[in-house]
């Protein structure tokens, strides 16, 4: 998946101000994995242990956790698709109808989320504000 898609799609795109956020699962953290990110975002990834240190599993802490998956799955099977194209346009549908005023309510919400966690983890929460302020006016599903 990383390998056969999410690095040649990234090559479509400016990343040298993004950063690549894991939720720090062992699944998700295999060597060849860290290395492989390491070597394309450099310092901006967010995992577990390097170079940021991320939470297993911290789902209070990811946006795509606690709102995104729950909000699209619920607006997509609203009309119970029967057919993966269907299901296909529901998605690109819902992601498509996400406006940025919503996007920047989430990223409040999860700075308060920040703010009561306290300063453990300060350097991922400059690295993450920092990022989502760059990229809260859109989201896109290709």
């Amino acid at each position: 998946m990383i390998t056969n898609f999410f690095i040649p799609e990234l090559n479509n795109h400016d990343v040298q101000e993004l950063w690549c956020q894991q939720d720090g699962a062992t699944c998700h953290t295999a060597r060849a994995t860290i290395d492989l990110l390491k070597d394309t975002f450099g310092d901006r990834l967010i995992s577990r242990f390097e170079p940021v240190n991320w939470p297993p599993r911290s789902c209070d802490l990811t946006p795509l956790d606690y709102f995104l998956w729950g909000y699209v799955k619920s607006l997509v099977n609203a009309d119970k698709p029967q057919t993966l194209d269907h299901l296909e346009d529901n998605i690109r549908r819902v992601i498509a109808n996400i406006r940025p005023q919503m996007l920047e309510k989430v990223i409040e919400n999860w700075k308060s989320r920040l703010d009561y966690i306290g300063p453990r983890l300060a350097v991922a929460v400059i690295c993450q504000k920092s990022y989502l302020k760059c990229n809260a006016t859109r989201l896109s599903f290709e």
